[in-house]
């Protein structure tokens, strides 16, 4: 539930005003000391921890902290700016105006008198030719359609947006059957270089069939970079859990044989299909809880202040009667009723310790509530019905 109160315009000027400080005489040394070079590993560093927060939400997680790697994320750009700044380049003005105008440029049927598009791939059409256009103006040539997919993108991602890009003037196959085809035969002929035993051939039609499982991925709508990814996620999670499961047994991680290791493995599946669905499947909270209070008001007036700032979110329509708030597959729902639940201590997952002193932070600026217990990265505060509410950190 965003902050609707907040000025994005103030709230960017601030930033930028911050970091113009940090560079200044007198600001930061660290800061001071950087430049393109030594930033290069923190903008990646931000990127893919902003891609891991995507995962977590995707799965239930705090949209709070989701917010927050955002603005790391973008602290860097205005790092960069400011870096251009000085340098009497450009400013981070000329950055927001020139995607912006590209924005208003390569959308004509929005903003300007084009004529309107039925449909994302109409839309995807005529940016290639608007695209092409604008580098031919620029430059005086049109270039490769290939063009502007990075080099240095994992490669995975690099052939779905390739085959994507080409798709755009009709280099494409017709139907997912013709690409699933495709996969078949690449695969025959790794079956073949395999054995033959040829190093050679067996990197050239090993790199093919990724590179169709790519081209599959982008027809079937599931790209093969996050398709991995979440692939490794369950790998570690599953290999955590038979570590976890040994331990408990005794044995020594070398000493279980396959079949052991096997039979744990099975366990990690049905452990993990007992697991609420990630949340882009409509569903409804498995668990709801109903908690009776004694001032419902004062109970609604602190929640409403700290739900958003935790992820949690209010469903639409609620009962004036109650309270409710969503986080994850938990549902709460503060009542108003004579015999009220103070004293009830309830036990939350936090995504990092990082993220418990976060919430320490977020509790001394609202109302209502108060800090019972804070150490070791745990943190204990009751809310004004009483309620205690215990977070500790994941453990990864």
């Amino acid at each position: 539930m965003a902050d609707t109160m907040l000025d994005p315009g103030a709230e960017l000027e601030r930033l930028v005003d911050i970091m113009r400080k940090l560079r200044a005489e007198g600001g930061c040394p660290w800061d001071r000391e950087q430049d393109l070079r030594s930033l290069r590993p923190y903008l990646l560093e931000e990127a893919f921890e902003v891609l891991e927060e995507m995962d977590r939400v995707a799965y239930g997680g705090s949209w709070r902290t989701f917010c927050e790697e955002l603005g790391d994320l973008l602290f860097q750009i205005v790092f960069h700016a400011q870096l251009a700044t000085e340098l009497g380049e450009f400013t981070f003005a000329d950055v927001a105006k020139a995607i912006s105008d590209k924005l208003v440029s390569r959308h004509p049927h929005v903003f300007g008198d084009g004529q309107r598009l039925e449909g994302a791939e109409q839309v995807l059409d005529n940016w290639a030719k608007l695209k092409a256009a604008e580098k031919k103006r620029k430059t005086g040539r049109e270039g490769s359609v290939l063009d502007g997919v990075p080099v240095a993108a994992p490669a995975l991602m690099r052939a779905e947006r390739l085959t994507e890009k080409a798709s755009r003037i009709g280099f494409d196959w017709p139907d997912i059957a013709s690409v699933r085809a495709k996969l078949a035969e690449e695969l025959a002929e790794l079956d073949e270089a395999i054995a033959a035993d040829d190093r050679d051939a067996i990197e050239h039609e090993l790199g093919d069939v990724l590179f169709s499982l790519a081209n599959l991925a982008r027809f079937v709508g599931a790209p093969a970079e996050d398709a991995l990814r979440m692939a490794i996620r369950r790998f570690t999670a599953r290999f955590q859990y038979i570590e976890s499961a040994l331990r408990a047994e005794g044995v020594a991680l070398g000493d279980a044989t396959l079949e052991h290791l096997e039979r744990h493995w099975q366990g990690a599946k049905a452990q993990e299909k007992a697991l609420p669905a990630p949340s882009w499947v409509p569903r409804a909270p498995v668990t709801t809880l109903r908690l009776g209070v004694a001032d419902l008001p004062a109970q609604r007036a602190f929640w409403d202040a700290l739900a958003p700032r935790l992820g949690w979110t209010r469903p639409r329509g609620s009962d004036p009667l109650q309270a409710v708030y969503e986080e994850g597959d938990l549902r709460f729902v503060f009542h108003e009723a004579p015999s009220a639940a103070s004293g009830m201590i309830l036990t939350l997952t936090a995504p990092s310790p990082a993220a418990v002193e976060r919430l320490r932070g977020i509790l001394e600026e609202i109302p209502g509530g108060r800090v019972i217990q804070h150490q070791a990265g745990r943190l204990a505060f009751q809310d004004p019905a009483g309620l205690v509410w215990e977070y500790a950190p994941s453990v990864e």
